[in-house]
């Protein structure tokens, strides 16, 4: 199917998944909750001040013990509602789900 006619899957959560933000380096974390989640991006709400933090990229953890993540970028805040991006890297093929690959197949 064509890209422009594909419908985005879009999963809600109706009371959301605790998840946090962390610095590419490591030097701050905070706690959010992701309110619904697509192949491409995720809504979050976080309840935390966020000024003076790069947020041009930054990893979403999705486990307590970090080895569930995405590398993420900002894309849009409404008050305590953030949009976040997945970064890809450029010339990968989006990994078949069904395989076994690598953690890093899915970042």
């Amino acid at each position: 199917m064509p890209k422009e006619n594909r419908v985005e899957t879009r999963v809600r959560f109706e009371h959301g998944a605790p998840a946090q933000l962390m610095a590419i380096d490591g030097t701050w974390r905070r706690d959010c909750v992701i309110n619904n989640v697509s192949d491409a991006d995720t809504t979050l709400t976080i309840n935390t001040a966020i000024e003076g933090l790069q947020l041009t990229e930054f990893f979403l953890l999705l486990s307590s013990t970090g080895l569930a993540y995405r590398r993420c970028s900002l894309s849009w805040v409404n008050g305590d509602q953030f949009r976040i991006t997945f970064i890809r890297q450029k010339g990968k093929k989006k990994p078949d789900l069904a395989s076994s690959g690598s953690p890093e197949d899915f970042i």
